[in-house]
């Protein structure tokens, strides 16, 4: 049985914390294999600075060579309708049944679900399990404690959380406004994915 682990985020550019933060929560976790998922420019919460396409082709070039990461366009493909965290750990766990399948997420992130504002949170919680990554200024055994959601589900093995030296904070955002304003991030993103971004003017 392998243990996978399924990392959803813009990666709007990916970034060189992206990449740390996976290869550290595989390590610790002992994940055989971390997906990689950038979500879909279809999504009506999040505004993608560049296309689908651009973003795909800089995640790929930034896992190369790396035999435990792969990238995964499912959400891309989907409706916008259809675009869910359930719906698509419902297609993971059917496409390793198995395996252990775990969502990879921040502290942030486990309090919106906590708080119900994800779509089909309590059976999100109910039917999955997860890797949660510590925020600066979250107490996450707290928010589990403080929300029904999150408390009702937790039998020992739904949340693996990790409290320490993973609260390095390096956003997309920043690195997008650098390129913007003519800075140099080179140093934040992988030397093939500044490039890529050069070659191709994105983000300025």
């Amino acid at each position: 049985m392998a243990k996978i682990g399924i990392y959803g985020s813009s990666f709007d550019p990916i970034t060189n914390v992206h990449l740390w933060t996976a290869s550290t929560v595989a390590h610790r976790c002992k994940l055989d294999k971390v997906i990689f998922l950038p979500c879909s420019s279809k999504r009506q919460d999040k505004q993608m600075n560049v296309s689908d396409e651009h973003r795909m082709n800089m995640v790929r070039i930034a896992i190369e060579g790396n035999d435990k990461f792969e990238v995964d366009d499912f959400e891309m493909n989907q409706p916008v309708w259809e675009i869910a965290t359930y719906k698509t750990m419902k297609h993971f766990r059917a496409k390793y049944p198995n395996d252990e399948v775990y969502f990879i997420m921040g502290a942030d992130l486990l309090i919106d679900i906590g708080e119900g504002k994800w779509k089909r949170a309590e059976e999100l919680i109910r039917e999955n399990k997860f890797i949660v990554m510590a925020r600066d200024g979250i107490n996450m055994l707290s928010a589990i404690s403080k929300s029904p959601i999150l408390r009702n589900a937790d039998d020992g093995h739904t949340f693996h959380l990790i409290d320490k030296g993973l609260a390095m904070e390096i956003s997309s955002s920043y690195i997008r406004d650098e390129f913007k304003m003519g800075g140099e991030p080179r140093y934040l993103v992988p030397d093939q994915v500044y490039d890529y971004i050069q070659i191709n003017h994105l983000y300025k």
